[in-house]
């Protein structure tokens, strides 16, 4: 059970995914080179972890070469002395290739394992920096199965098929070496498949990639389905619809089943070819060489050692299908990993450090004293609702003074404004009409303005556009003047605080999800404030306090409390400009009453833009703007605007004749 959202979500992904798989020629190999840079600062231990399975691998091939000695030698001449120093000499070659091996093992294992974590943390850091276009249209599914499944399976090529694809190459030729030596004419017998063998590798590789490219997508939509299952228990039980859940589960399941099973009988092929034609070979050469002792041309010992030699092969040859299998899996690991890496950025526009005045400005703005008047400016909760009141409009207390509307002792404060604002959706079709067209507001400096308008007019991407959660298609957007895009993301976002329409909270405490919307050195005395302000103080009555755990996402709240906990958020950091979508909808008639009481006097020191859907929460703001077909159509005070704009009117009409 899907909703339309999630469905464009994983159609949109798929395509995405498509684009990424097949858009590009690329082969495993050109592929697995990208890893490089991860690899790099471990390239030492796996080179020498490379060189160790060489050596170890090659010891074994000297246990033909001791055979030989022991059949032509101690056991010819019956010399039981040299039969038992034989085995003492395969005892021994026994001990190091197993030591080898074993040292192998221990010099991956740790890097690898922080190769895997690297990349991972990388991942994350990644996903946190891209826009949300991007994670509108990518599957939550879709990605945590490559931060997690495809980083294991290249976790197992690096320490496994990428060290053994060498070392098995390498025995191969110095054990074929070794035959060709002892005796050429059976050795050219056991090359006769290479030819076969290699042709169907080359086919197995092309088929091979397809299918499980096909199988790791499939279990990125599987995993989605999972994770949409647990997030949406409530509303499956709540309908009844566990069975129809159940039946999509299944469905994906026995897909993915198939697809399983297309991949197992690809590698039983190749594993016939490879296994059937080198034993043939083997059971040939054994032929030819038991003729030619019988004839003289050849002795038992290097019949042995020949023989042994290429049953030692046996695994290095067998091995070719399963290495291969594993090295395409990882191919399109790599792939799936770097279709996000590959993904472009948020970039921080405008410099990093702030200049010095506007450092100064913003250290006003969050609490500077006005020099010689001892009032606090916006922002610090020091000043009553009555002075903000008074600042608002222009005069300053104490000061006789009533300076340009916009500015006071700390410099020109423009408020926020929208100037000639379009937004259309980066995959939105370019023949469509954009979200928001030429959209001009100004919302003054300490002035809150309520945004009013139909279901889907685009009050939430509009909203949106304030901390750049998405960016603007034309015009721009000014905080004090100063145009957004100009400004690094991260002192955009410490300026401006949001409470979204559908509040989101995280497994953590309840503490920890308030202060998340606060700077590092927030403290109790900033979560007690915020927690009055959203009248969340339930939370002290919970059994741990604010250090009791919300669970995920917070379901074990009511909706209610989860809201208010997100608008407690919003204010903990005394914002200097406050983007509240809808923050009371959830909330029952008295508890709003309480919250709103205190937001007045939240929204009394900062410059607010609160969507709103009725009288109540617009009755907070000083002035109301209406949004109607994408652009502004009227901006004025509730009640002028009740008089004046019959659309406004019919959208308030509701509520008003309940409050009448």
């Amino acid at each position: 059970m899907s909703t339309p959202d999630a469905v464009t979500k994983d159609r949109a992904g798929a395509e995405y995914r498509a684009e990424g798989a097949h858009g590009a020629d690329r082969s495993t190999v050109r592929s697995l080179l990208r890893l490089w840079p991860y690899v790099r600062p471990v390239r030492v231990r796996l080179f020498t972890a490379a060189f160790v399975a060489v050596v170890a691998s090659c010891t074994g091939l000297v246990f033909p070469l001791v055979l030989k000695w022991m059949v032509d030698g101690p056991v010819a001449d019956r010399d039981p002395a040299g039969v038992w120093l034989g085995a003492l000499y395969l005892l021994l070659l026994g001990l190091a290739e197993a030591g080898l091996f074993g040292l192998r093992r221990w010099l991956v294992a740790r890097p690898l394992a922080g190769v895997e974590a690297a990349m991972r943390a990388e991942l994350y850091r990644h996903l946190q920096r891209l826009p949300v276009a991007f994670h509108d249209r990518w599957a939550s599914g879709q990605l945590l199965s490559r931060g997690t499944t495809d980083l294991m399976l290249l976790r197992m090529f690096l320490a496994f098929p990428l060290t053994f694809l060498l070392v098995n190459g390498v025995t191969i030729l110095v054990g074929v070496a070794i035959m060709l030596a002892q005796e050429w004419t059976l050795g050219l017998v056991l090359l006769a498949p290479a030819v076969p063998v290699m042709i169907v590798c080359w086919l197995f590789e092309r088929r091979y990639s397809e299918v499980a490219r096909r199988s790791q997508d499939q279990v990125g939509d599987l995993t989605t389905v999972v994770e949409e299952s647990v997030l949406g228990i409530r509303i499956i039980k709540g309908f009844g619809r566990h069975r129809s859940q159940a039946r999509a589960f299944r469905e994906l399941s026995r897909t993915l089943r198939g697809t399983e099973l297309a991949k197992a009988r690809l590698l039983a092929s190749i594993w016939a070819v490879i296994v059937t034609l080198p034993e043939l070979a083997i059971g040939a050469a054994l032929v030819l060489g038991t003729v030619q002792v019988a004839d003289g041309h050849l002795s038992a010992g290097t019949l042995v050692a020949f023989l042994s030699t290429a049953l030692a092969l046996r695994w290095p040859v067998d091995s070719i299908g399963f290495l291969l299998a594993m090295s395409q899996e990882a191919g399109t690991a790599t792939e799936r990993y770097f279709e996000v890496m590959d993904a472009a950025p948020e970039h921080s526009s405008g410099p990093e450090p702030a200049p010095p005045a506007d450092r100064e400005r913003d250290s006003a703005l969050r609490g500077a004293a006005l020099p010689g008047t001892g009032v606090t400016l916006p922002g610090t909760g020091a000043l009553p609702a009555t002075g903000a009141t008074l600042l608002r409009t222009g005069a300053l207390l104490g000061t006789g003074a009533a300076p340009a509307a916009g500015t006071s002792a700390a410099g020109t404060y423009d408020g926020l404004r929208f100037d000639d604002v379009r937004f259309r959706y980066p995959d939105a079709p370019a023949d469509t009409d954009p979200v928001l067209d030429r959209v001009d507001l100004h919302i003054r400096s300490g002035e809150s303005m309520a945004l009013v308008g139909a279901t889907g007019t685009g009050k939430t991407t509009l909203t949106a556009l304030v901390p750049r959660l998405h960016e603007v298609t034309s015009g721009r957007i000014t905080l004090d003047g100063r145009d957004i895009t100009a400004m690094p993301r991260e002192e955009l976002r410490e300026l401006v605080a949001v409470a979204f329409e559908e509040p989101t909270l995280f497994s953590a405490t309840v503490g920890e999800n308030v202060l998340m919307g606060g700077q590092d050195t927030a403290g109790e005395a900033e979560l007690d404030r915020a927690l009055a302000v959203a009248q969340a103080d339930f939370a002290h009555a919970l059994p741990q306090g604010t250090a009791t755990q919300v669970g995920e996402q917070g379901l074990s709240l009511s909706g209610g409390q989860r809201q208010r906990l997100a608008l407690a958020r919003a204010v903990v950091g005394r914002p200097r400009f406050l983007v509240l979508d809808d923050p009371l909808s959830a909330l029952d008639v008295h508890t709003e009453a309480a919250v709103e009481a205190a937001l007045r006097r939240v929204l009394a020191e900062t410059t607010a833009l609160i969507v709103a859907h009725r009288p109540s929460t617009v009755l907070l703001a000083d002035r109301v703007a209406l949004l109607s077909g994408g652009r502004i159509a009227a901006v004025g005070t509730h009640h002028e605007l009740l008089r004046t704009n019959a659309e406004y009117a019919h959208l308030m009409s509701g509520d008003e004749e309940a409050q009448r």
